[in-house]
């Protein structure tokens, strides 16, 4: 059938339902708002419980012989140049898991950049897939990770022949990109896989002057968060797929593996909004974006003590290939203070919440849905903060490893890790031994300790220094890190 991407499946489905008054003797139990407590109706309102219904036997037939969910997948697959798309509503953690074992198996190795989210160690725990890791690149002046190069990932599969694919995020959450053509040419040759963690690259496909769509440049796998650069709801997701590297149905079926069988409609009905948005106006909403980016940069680059990262900071040779400026990274390292403080300052004192906040960056970042109103109130909200910086006090350092620290030696399988026999001890001794848990600096959830690793000093000084100084690792047993998890003495993987 050919894409008019006028329609809206999921939705125009939801308006059918609601049009003939269908009457569910089902989940879920609120019944249309009906059972809903009344303080809980005032706060969401009803709109929310009315697009609640269910997936199967309700916004489609217990056979879904209307192919509601079907259509709204080969229109969004259409807008975004892949051959079939995937809807989830587990959020990309659980997309780029359902990749991961189409590609890989447990024993198995994947080439993975090291600067994956902490979604992907998780898959490795939950998989016992063996991570061959391959090093970002690492910019020592602005302590600061790009994605790995295509070199990396030749010599990682040249001494690693028998890995399966590889993994690559891109872009990061700062907005730099990884040549992500190059990287697929490397994996091609070899008639391997490329996954590309696409998170924060919903918008990609639909503006020329942002950074290359995996897509297009020859990714089997893409995986993007509807939720992050569009306007999707929180844990909308999507995966993208296309060539004959990966099976189409077993990509399906490890989706189906990790997935909910209660997914939220109202999640899909965001997801086919968006698309329909994006294909009828993305590249003029997006050049509206692209330009007020470009004004706010200029103005951010003239407070006092501010200086906003660039194509020319983040870009070039051993760094990355390709800059997303919605992204919009803000340098306050002048200001004698650190992201932490300043990112807090701004919610209590201009109700602002930043992004990536740490020991010297914080990041606003700016979408379609941003405007002058926006842009100003942030503005005039980091002008005060220059002002008022000298406030909030000289900032705790933070020890932040170099490049030849920054790595632990993987001593076991995460998963055994995971799974063995684990004591809780004083940070103070912890050095060699092996991280039962991930600890990750949040956002952008980027684990700086695997299971599976031995902790070294320098990494724990930088994350015990980072959260004394007000970076958040939520993660661990102990998110205070005066103890530590780590495998028992004596206990071999998996006991």
């Amino acid at each position: 059938m050919p894409a008019d991407h006028h329609e809206a499946p999921v939705l125009d489905a939801l308006a059918a339902y609601k049009e003939k008054g269908q009457l569910g003797f089902s989940p879920p139990g609120h019944k249309q708002a009906r059972g809903a407590a009344p303080a809980v109706r005032a706060v969401l309102g009803d709109a929310v419980f009315f697009g609640d219904v269910l997936a199967i036997g309700g916004l489609d037939d217990r056979r879904q012989t209307s192919g509601v969910l079907r259509r709204a997948e080969e229109l969004m697959a259409d807008a975004v140049h892949a051959e079939h798309t995937f809807f989830s509503t587990c959020g990309s953690s659980l997309s780029v898991k359902a990749a991961m074992l189409s590609v890989a198996a447990p024993g198995r190795k994947l080439l993975i950049g090291r600067d994956a989210h902490k979604s992907v160690v998780a898959g490795l725990i939950l998989s016992g897939i063996e991570p061959v890791w391959v090093e970002p690149q690492w910019d020592p002046e602005r302590h600061l990770a790009h994605p790995p190069s295509a070199g990396a990932f030749e010599k990682a599969f040249d001494t690693h022949p028998d890995a399966c694919g590889a993994l690559v995020t891109s872009p990061t959450p700062y907005g730099s990109a990884a040549d992500l053509r190059a990287i697929s040419e490397v994996c091609h040759r070899r008639s391997r896989p490329v996954i590309v963690d696409e998170a924060w690259g919903a918008h990609l496909p639909f503006h020329q002057d942002l950074p290359s769509w995996a897509m297009d440049a020859g990714a089997d796998v893409c995986v993007t968060s509807i939720h992050k650069m569009g306007s999707g709801l929180e844990q909308g997701s999507v995966f993208h797929l296309q060539g004959d590297l990966v099976d189409h149905d077993t990509l399906a079926s490890r989706a189906d593996l990790l997935g909910t069988t209660s997914p939220s409609v109202l999640l899909y009905a965001g997801i086919d909004g968006w698309r329909r948005q994006m294909a009828l106006e993305g590249h003029e909403l997006l050049s509206r974006a692209l330009d007020l980016a470009g004004s706010v940069r200029e103005r951010i680059e003239k407070i006092d003590g501010m200086h906003v990262n660039d194509r020319l900071d983040f870009c070039g040779p051993g760094r990355a290939a390709e800059f997303d400026p919605l992204p919009v990274i803000i340098d306050i390292s002048d200001l004698g203070t650190n992201g932490y403080r300043a990112a807090d300052w701004l919610r209590a004192h201009h109700q602002i919440d930043m992004h990536i906040v740490d020991h010297r960056r914080i990041s606003a970042q700016f979408t379609h849905a941003d405007d002058d109103t926006t842009a100003d109130r942030l503005l005039e909200a980091l002008r005060d903060l220059s002002r008022e910086a000298h406030t909030l006090g000289p900032a705790p350092v933070v020890e932040v490893p170099g490049p030849d620290e920054l790595r632990p030696d993987q001593v076991c399988l995460p998963r055994d890790a995971y799974f063995s026999a684990t004591e809780d001890v004083p940070a103070e001794e912890a050095v060699g031994r092996v991280a039962a848990e991930m600890m990750t600096p949040y956002p952008p959830g980027i684990p700086a300790v695997l299971p599976g690793e031995r902790l070294t000093g320098p990494l724990l000084r930088y994350l015990r220094s980072g959260v004394d100084a007000g970076m958040n690792v939520p993660d661990p047993a102990d998110p205070t890190l005066r103890t530590v998890r780590v495998c028992a003495d004596g206990s071999g993987p998996g006991t």
